[in-house]
C-alpha cells in the first residue's frame, strides 16, 4: 500500500521507481494523458507524476498494490460512471483508486480527463500571444520525412501548430513498438495531406 519512493524531479526516473503492480499502468496512463491531451506538461511533486494546463489537472501515483489518480479539481466534475472513489464532501480534490486495471474503463476516463483539461483551460483568461519555443522534432522523425517526399512536403506547408501536435505525439511515445505505431500512422496521414486531429478519418 505504501506510495512512497526516492525523490526524484525526472519523470522518467519517477515511472521506473514505481513498484512492480503499479508501473505497468502508470507507463500506459502517462502515454494516454498525452495522446488524449497532447497539450499538457508533466512534471513531479508531492511524489506524483502531476500533469497540467494553466494550472494542475491530475496526478498518478504508482503504489504497491494499487495505482492512484487524483484530480485536482475533481469535486467540480461529472463522474457519471462512477471513476471515483469516494471525497464527495472534499473542497477540491477527488480520486481514483485503481487495483484491478483490466477493470478500469479507458473510455470514461478518457471523457472525465478531457473534462478536468476543459475546465482548467475554461475559468481563466487566456494568456497574451507569444511564440512558442519549437518542440524538438524526434530524429527517428525526421529521419522518416527525408524517405517519404509527400509526407514531408505536406508537414512543410502546415502551420507550426500543426507541425507541432503531431511532433508532441510522436515524443512522448517511450515503448519502441509505440513510436513505430505512431509513426507509420503520422505518415500516412501526412501523406494524405491530413493534420493530426484528422488523421484517422476516412
Amino acid at each position: 500500500m505504501d506510495c512512497s519512493r526516492p525523490s526524484s524531479k525526472n519523470p522518467d526516473d519517477w515511472i521506473e521507481s514505481c513498484p512492480p503492480f503499479s508501473r505497468p499502468l502508470c507507463t500506459e496512463l502517462r502515454e494516454a494523458f498525452f495522446d488524449w491531451e497532447p497539450d499538457l506538461t508533466e512534471s513531479v511533486k508531492w511524489n506524483m507524476l502531476c500533469f497540467s494546463g494553466r494550472k494542475l489537472v491530475c496526478g498518478l501515483s504508482g503504489c504497491q498494490k494499487h495505482v492512484g489518480i487524483a484530480f485536482f479539481r475533481g469535486v467540480e466534475l461529472e463522474d457519471p460512471t462512477g471513476l471515483f472513489v469516494g471525497g464527495e464532501n472534499n473542497t477540491a480534490i477527488r480520486s481514483l483508486r485503481i487495483t484491478k486495471p483490466d477493470a478500469l474503463s479507458r473510455t470514461a476516463l478518457r471523457a472525465l480527463l478531457r473534462q478536468a483539461v476543459r475546465l482548467d483551460a475554461s475559468e481563466l483568461p487566456p494568456p497574451p500571444p507569444k511564440k512558442r519555443t519549437p518542440f524538438p522534432m524526434p530524429e527517428y522523425f525526421a529521419k522518416a520525412l527525408k524517405t517519404n517526399k509527400r509526407a514531408a512536403a505536406n508537414f512543410a506547408s502546415f502551420a507550426p501548430t500543426y507541425q507541432r501536435e503531431y511532433i508532441v505525439w510522436l515524443t512522448f511515445a517511450k515503448r519502441p513498438e509505440t513510436q513505430q505505431k505512431r509513426l507509420k500512422e503520422t505518415l500516412a496521414a501526412l501523406a494524405a495531406g491530413k493534420k493530426w486531429i484528422d488523421r484517422k478519418s476516412a
